[in-house]
Order: C-alpha cells, then structure tokens, then sequence
C-alpha cells in the first residue's frame, strides 16, 4: 500500500511537470517576434547527405533577413552532401553563398574542427551556428538578431520539435522525445533559473566568440553547445532564447539506432548535470501509473487519468506549434505508455556508463573540464 502510494504520487508530479510545461509554452509563443536586422554569417557544419537535409538547407536559403551570409562547410571532398548544395545554390543564386571543403582536423570533435575551418570564410560580425538538420521558420534570423541585441545577452539559442525523416513507428517515438519530452523540460528549466545553449542555434557577435578562445575552446568536448554557453556566461553575459521555435530531423527508422541516439544525449546530460538528470525521471508519468497499477490494481483510474491529460497535452503541444514544410508525425495514442517507458529505459542505462556512440565513433561524455572552472577563459 505504501508502495503503490509512493508510486501515484511520482505519477501526480509527473503530471504537474507537464501541465507547467504546457502552461510555460503557451505564454512562450504569445511573445512577439523580433525584427533584427543587423547582418550576419550563419554557419551551416555539413557531414553526409542526410534524410530530409536539402529540405533542412533550403530553410536557410528562404529566411526573411535584410541581410545574411551562407557558409557551408565539408570535410570530406567526395562528400554526397555537395551535390545537395550544389542543387540549392543553382535554385538561389541571389544568396550569398560561401562553400568550405577542408579536411584538417581541430581536436576530437568533428563539427568543431568543422566551424574552426569554415570561420575565416565569414564576413559579418555576428555569427549564427546551426546544425545541418535544423528547420527553421521564415523568421528565425530576425528573431535571433532581435534577441542578441537586447542589453547583456552574448549568445542566442532556440528551443526546437523533432520532424520524422519517414512516417512510422520509431520516427514517431523520436520525434515524441524532443517535442513533449526535451521542449516542455527546457522551458522548465530556464523558468528555474537555468540558462542552456542549444546546438540547434548559436549565436553570438565574433568580438565574444574571441573573447572566450573561440571554437578552438570546444574542439576537444562533445558538448560543444553546453561548454559555449558556460564559457559565455563566464564572461558575464547571459543566454536568450529566440522567439522562434525551430525542427531538428529525426532520421532514425529502427529502434536500435534510436535507443543508441537517445542514450547519448542521456549519458551526455548526466555527466553535465547529474543531479537534474537524476531527477528527470520523474517527468514520465505513465511509467509510474503504469507501476502504481501494477501495485495495487484500484488505482487503475490513475493510469487511464494520466493516459488521457498525457494525450490531451500532446495534442495541444502539436497545435500551437506551427509545423514545418516536412510536416509532423503526431504520435498515437496507444503509444505513449511506449514512449515512456521507453524514455525510463534510456534514463536507466545512461547511469551504466560514460560511453556514447557518435557518427560511428565511440567517444566519453565527460563534463566541463576543471582546468576552466577557476579563472576566465582567454
């Protein structure tokens, strides 16, 4: 009986962690728009031709900015990813376009020995850095400049959803995770207190990116966004987020390669915010439900009760967000109890070790390094 109750209750808080988070959203996307006009370089790391990348890409090429460079960048010179440029640039040449291929090598992170090559190719003194898979809404550079510009902000990044590359099960369950899981959960978190970067957008003036080392300060660290963010707010600037909320491509059509992408970012988080992610499972309430059903059968009404708001929530997530030109697989129903108790899984085996698998590489999460903690960067 004590057991069950323990159980309802994790449920209860479970569920009041995802009706803060949909409370924090809706008044999130009532912010208005920014309109910044400042120009800048965006700085596109490219490695493969990925499913969904030249739609990705072409949401950069069709932004509402007075004034933007495209710098692509390559490291591979047989790179598949080229002709998809190639393509993009044929079909708008009126965009000013900076293509790097370099293979040179900048410490263990590749998309930062990536950046650190396409740099010099940048003219603008405001730099804004996305990974290749980002979709972003037409508005997305002016929402970003508006933001960089208010006083005492030195980097800029934005929430974003997850969009299936192919309509099915496990794209579903991806896209679930970053959506109703991580989106809900950093807006959470920066109402607590908390300022986090995002890799899906960076951005910063050149003058701050010199100031803390520039990107040869990330290129041994696979958290590059998390250590940027940090290395910034150690200069005494803080973290905004832009008001558009942008879509990240989730590729993964197999469980397996799921599992092992989400057991990344777990292992990541939990080498840079233990006691959080320790926490973190708190906020999948069909699993406790699940459990406290399991416990004692009565409290059967708790699990439908929870399915139902679970549901309920999602559904009202989907429609206040606008989707992107790919479109967006909601996840049904009956999935949810899947969704997370397959989160809970992932949580569970973050804490069995450091390793993650990354691009075909094995590679430690570790956190930021001590060496940086006690003095301001160069």
């Amino acid at each position: 009986m004590i057991l069950a109750g323990f159980l309802a209750a994790a449920t209860v808080v479970g569920l009041g962690q995802a009706l803060a988070g949909q409370a924090l959203l809706r008044r999130f996307l009532r912010g208005k728009p920014g309109h910044g006009t400042a120009a800048v370089s965006v700085l596109k790391p490219i490695a493969g031709d990925e499913p969904l990348l030249e739609a990705a890409l072409e949401t950069l090429f069709l932004q509402d900015h007075p004034a933007f460079q495209i710098v692509l960048g390559v490291q591979n010179p047989a790179d598949p990813a080229l002709a998809v440029i190639e393509k993009l640039c044929a079909r708008h040449p009126h965009r000013d376009v900076a293509l790097v291929v370099n293979s040179a090598r900048h410490g263990a992170n590749g998309k930062v020995a990536n950046l650190i090559n396409m740099l010099p190719a940048a003219k603008h003194p405001i730099l804004v850095v996305a990974d290749a898979d980002v979709h972003a809404p037409p508005g997305w550079l002016a929402d970003v400049v508006a933001a960089l510009g208010e006083p005492g902000n030195g980097l800029v990044t934005a929430l974003y959803t997850g969009v299936p590359a192919t309509r099915g099960l496990v794209g579903a369950l991806g896209a679930a995770a970053l959506t109703h899981g991580f989106l809900p959960s950093a807006l959470l978190s920066r109402a607590l207190g908390r300022q986090d970067c995002f890799g899906s957008t960076m951005a910063l003036r050149r003058a701050t990116l010199d100031a803390i080392g520039g990107f040869e300060a990330l290129a041994d660290h696979l958290a590059d966004d998390n250590l940027l963010g940090v290395l910034v707010k150690r200069l005494g600037l803080g973290i905004a987020l832009a008001r558009s909320v942008v879509a990240t491509t989730v590729t993964e059509t197999r469980l397996g390669p799921l599992f092992r992408h989400e057991l990344r970012w777990a292992r990541t988080i939990r080498r840079l915010e233990p006691v959080g992610h320790a926490a973190s499972v708190l906020q999948f309430p069909l699993f406790w439900a699940a459990l406290a059903t399991l416990a004692d059968w009565h409290l059967a009404w708790l699990f439908a009760s929870a399915w139902a708001i679970r549901s309920l929530l999602a559904q009202a997530t989907e429609g206040r967000l606008a989707a992107p030109s790919t479109g967006r697989a909601w996840l049904p129903i009956w999935l949810w109890p899947l969704r997370d108790v397959l989160s809970v899984v992932v949580w569970g085996a973050s804490f069995l070790s450091d390793t993650v698998s990354w691009r075909g590489a094995l590679l430690r999460a570790a956190p930021v390094p001590t060496e940086t903690m006690g003095h301001q960067p160069r």
